[in-house]
């Protein structure tokens, strides 16, 4: 009862008990050991920032009155009650305990502590609580699939940042495209930007008022198209083709990253509006070139733009004036511009003013392109096939139109001999261009068609 009780005190001294003195002896020499032992922690920390602590060794009875709280770093004992117990590591031999006790690595407690543990790893935003101070046990299955989770969704985060950042939206701009506007309005080029007139594959257009120019050459437009072209790349992969075999840009192709190759997409269009602006072909007129940002004159009236061939009620009188037109555009941008548009259709053409307006030049090739003639051929069959649906009686075939737009007069009966022949003048001028260089193509100075023979 006596070893039970509260511990004898210095106003409370019975000293006829042999136990008694024995336990106050006993205290008195822990408390000396316990001193000697912060005594021996002080000598050899000093002022290191990094401590040891012997506090697992010290004697302190709980009914020493002597000891305090404040003695105690807390944060140098395995014991931090702020802190939750991680588990207990297997030793290398893979098991622990003796006997019936023994528990291997492989057990369902102590792997199920593992995982929980193995739970900080993940990613930081991805909340997985306080699973130790629950002494939450996860099994293996479980924690393959959380950490699959954890490891898709950081993966998604990182693309919708990497899209908000460095890609063009529908109807939006990113940033660094934001702030090439922004300078354009602050510069006094452009009074206001009123809003989004289309959305396509690869570019998004909007409208806007024109200012003034810090040059007195150059007029800029009261209306204006501003064509900023998308920054991902993803609408890019299957459109290469383009450009990369463009002798223009051939030698250029192979050295640039995939993202300032886009901007040459709106080089490439700027460098083609500007040779059908000097055949006299109704075409946007080029303003201004900011890296993937083209500034054009506006196709339209008060913010309107002006509708497309494809959804315009044209007269019969005035759908044959429009298909001669096309048809002596198609020649000029042939033999005058050197150019093919390789995406001629009812959907890049606008009527406005009576006439119509070619737009979307950004895919245009050279015919010495080694798949020029097929993309002019696919031209003339889009423009055959929308004519004759519209009941334009004279409206030339696709062969037909062919011949009448490059002059080579392929004689073949029937579609498949006629692409074959195509092929194999692409072949043919090729191999002439490879071996003479981009300089000597087979096209004469005068613009006529080119000769395809040796």
């Amino acid at each position: 009862s006596v070893a039970e009780g509260p511990f004898i005190t210095g106003e409370n001294i019975d000293t006829s008990s042999d136990l008694m003195l024995a336990q106050m002896l006993q205290m008195e020499f822990d408390r000396e050991y316990d001193a000697q032992l912060r005594r021996e922690e002080k000598k050899i920390n000093g002022d290191s920032k990094v401590s040891i602590s012997f506090e697992n060794y010290r004697k302190v009875h709980p009914y020493d009155s002597d000891s305090s709280e404040d003695e105690v770093d807390w944060q140098d004992t395995r014991h931090d009650p702020y802190r939750a117990d991680k588990p207990t590591t297997t030793p290398r031999k893979g098991f622990i305990g003796k006997g019936k006790d023994i528990t291997t690595k492989h057990d369902e407690v102590v792997c199920g502590r593992k995982n929980t543990a193995r739970m900080e790893n993940f990613a930081p935003e991805f909340q997985v609580g306080d699973g130790i101070g629950m002494d939450l046990k996860l099994s293996n299955q479980v924690f393959n699939a959380l950490k699959q989770h954890a490891y898709s969704e950081e993966r998604r985060s990182a693309r919708l940042h990497e899209k908000k950042e460095h890609s063009t939206a529908e109807k939006a701009v990113d940033p660094k495209t934001r702030l090439l506007l922004y300078k354009m309005v602050n510069a006094g080029m452009l009074e206001t930007i009123t809003g989004c007139i289309s959305t396509g594959k690869e570019s998004v257009v909007f409208h806007a008022y024109g200012g003034k120019s810090a040059t007195e050459d150059k007029v800029i437009p009261p209306e204006c198209a501003i064509k900023v072209f998308k920054t991902t790349l993803n609408e890019f992969k299957n459109r290469d083709k383009y450009i990369k075999d463009d002798y223009r840009f051939k030698d250029r192709f192979s050295k640039l990253n995939p993202r300032k190759i886009i901007r040459m997409w709106a080089e490439k269009e700027m460098h083609n509006l500007t040779r059908m602006q000097n055949a006299g072909i109704p075409c946007p007129q080029v303003v201004i070139l900011k890296k993937h940002v083209l500034v054009m004159s506006f196709i339209g009236q008060d913010q309107v733009p002006a509708p497309k061939l494809k959804d315009v009620t044209l007269s019969s009188e005035d759908m044959k004036k429009a298909y001669y037109q096309i048809l002596n555009m198609m020649q000029q941008l042939y033999k005058e511009c050197n150019l093919v548009h390789a995406d001629l259709s009812e959907y890049n053409m606008l009527w406005h003013d009576g006439k119509v307006w070619l737009i979307d030049v950004s895919q245009s090739v050279e015919p010495t392109h080694p798949h020029g003639l097929e993309f002019l051929f696919r031209d003339c069959r889009n423009v055959s096939q929308f004519f004759q649906k519209g009941g334009v009686a004279e409206a030339l075939n696709e062969r037909e139109l062919f011949n009448a737009v490059s002059g080579l007069n392929i004689t073949a009966e029937n579609e498949v001999d006629f692409q074959a022949e195509i092929e194999a003048l692409e072949k043919m001028n090729e191999d002439h261009v490879q071996n003479h260089g981009k300089k000597l193509s087979m096209f004469s100075s005068d613009g006529d068609p080119p000769i395809y023979d040796e």
